[in-house]
C-alpha cells in the first residue's frame, strides 16, 4: 500500500470578534433575564451597571456609524435602530 501523505495548508484560525449587534444582543439578554427575575436583589446594581455600559457603548457606536453613513450620502447605512432590534415600532 502506498502511503498517501497530503500536504495540507496550515489552518488559519479566525480571531475572535464582537460586533455591535452582538452587544445589542447582550443588552437584550440582560434586559430579558432581569424581567424574568433571573438576578437576585444584591446582584441588580452590578448587572444594571454592565447593561448601562453596554447600552451607552452601542448607542455611541450606532450614532457614529449613522453620522458616517450620512456624511457618505447614506451609501453604507448599515445601522439598525434599537426599536427594530427589540421588535418595537
Amino acid at each position: 500500500m502506498a502511503d498517501k501523505t497530503e500536504t495540507a495548508a496550515p489552518e488559519q484560525t479566525e480571531l475572535p470578534s464582537v460586533t455591535v449587534n452582538d452587544l445589542v444582543n447582550v443588552y437584550n439578554i440582560i434586559d430579558l433575564a432581569s424581567k424574568r427575575g433571573a438576578f437576585q436583589a444584591n446582584e441588580l446594581s452590578s448587572v444594571g451597571a454592565v447593561a448601562n455600559k453596554v447600552k451607552t457603548f452601542v448607542d455611541h457606536v450606532q450614532a457614529a456609524q449613522k453620522a458616517a453613513a450620512d456624511a457618505e450620502g447614506g451609501e453604507k447605512a448599515d445601522v439598525k435602530d434599537d426599536k427594530e432590534d427589540k421588535g418595537e415600532e
